[in-house]
């Protein structure tokens, strides 16, 4: 099982195998695992398959569409708010979708952004009027918002790399369901290799 889990799952270290097969049920010692990963085969080219879409969270549909998803992700515990996904994103549907992550005044007090030009004055200025403060990330400065750069590489190695979304609509249902995968039974090496549970805090 751990050479299946290797090769299928090339990105995955032994804290993460070892976390999976707590959930399973199974009783290693990640020491043990690490071992066993050291013999097991692994083809490099597939985790160099998505290296061209890590700047931008596009994804590419059956018929050479393109989608463009979208996610409210809480920093301190990792819990997408909110994700959709357009084909062609306009300020009024960002600004829609703002409304549903943050329904009421939020207590929240940062919303970090980059400087994509669809988040103009009037998203901005809906943000402010739920009285979170905007911040901008520098140019060129992923690594400013490393938690949502990170889920957006972990939705791209355990989903994307293995699934080609036939359209928009078929691509929304896949994040739902990713996004209730990543709240209900993915393990979270920040928390103890434990399933972090919406309701957490």
């Amino acid at each position: 099982m751990i050479f299946r889990m290797v090769v299928e799952n090339p990105t995955w270290g032994a804290p993460r195998i070892h976390g999976e097969l707590r959930m399973l049920g199974f009783e290693l010692s990640e020491r043990t695992i690490s071992r066993w990963m050291k013999r097991a085969p692994r083809d490099p080219d597939r985790a160099k398959r998505w290296l061209a879409f890590l700047d931008f969270f596009t994804v590419p549909t059956i018929t050479f569409g393109v989608v463009c998803c979208f996610f409210v992700i809480r920093h301190d515990r990792r819990h997408i708010l909110h994700a959709n996904v357009m084909k062609h994103p306009k300020s009024v549907w960002i600004i829609q979708q703002l409304r549903e992550a943050f329904p009421f005044e939020a207590s929240h007090k940062y919303l970090i952004f980059d400087r994509d030009q669809k988040f103009g004055f009037e998203v901005i200025a809906v943000v402010r009027a739920t009285r979170i403060i905007p911040k901008r990330t520098s140019f060129r400065s992923p690594w400013q918002n490393g938690i949502a750069e990170r889920w957006m590489g972990s939705c791209r190695r355990d989903l994307l790399d293995h699934i080609v979304a036939l359209n928009e609509r078929h691509l929304k249902r896949l994040l739902s369901e990713y996004v209730r995968y990543h709240h209900e039974d993915r393990t979270h090496l920040g928390f103890e290799k434990e399933r972090r549970r919406e309701g957490d805090t």
